[in-house]
């Protein structure tokens, strides 16, 4: 009985995975259409041109991690609470 659930467990989990795996095209789903042309465009954006992230979303960054600990310098802001 082990055995079995094991072979059955095995296999559900191999074609849970398989599915994981495959890739096709993203297209709006029967009945329903892409969202409307953005305000001032000529032309509708298809899902490719939709799943484009523009710089604002993802943008670079710009300043360098620190690698090793630093001490900080003194900041005459730095105040202990009042009270």
């Amino acid at each position: 009985m082990n055995i079995r659930n094991a072979v059955i467990g095995s296999a559900l989990a191999v074609l849970a995975l398989s599915g994981c795996a495959r890739e096709t095209d993203l297209r709006p789903v029967e009945g329903a259409s892409l969202p409307p042309t953005p305000y001032g465009a000529d032309t509708q954006p298809d899902a490719d041109d939709l799943l484009e992230r523009p710089a604002q979303a993802a943008p670079e960054r710009s300043v360098e991690l620190r690698t090793r600990s630093e001490e900080r310098e003194q900041d005459p802001f730095d105040l202990p609470p009042e009270g």
